[in-house]
């Protein structure tokens, strides 16, 4: 009997780190003294999402 588990909190916490990544990528590219500071910030929120969405498939 299989039984599966709840991935919709980790589904939510992918999406929100996607959202995160897509801001750090694309908003702050447009101001060049913010994307100096902020650029080095997208590798923090990198493993975030790698994570959550590992956990969502259910791979971990």
């Amino acid at each position: 009997m299989d039984t599966q588990k709840a991935t919709g909190k980790y589904w939510l916490l992918c999406f929100f780190w996607l959202a995160v990544l897509i801001t750090l990528m694309v908003v702050y590219r447009e101001f060049f003294w913010l994307a100096v500071v902020y650029r080095e910030f997208f590798w923090l929120a990198l493993p975030g999402f790698v994570t959550y969405f590992a956990k969502a498939m259910d791979l971990i």
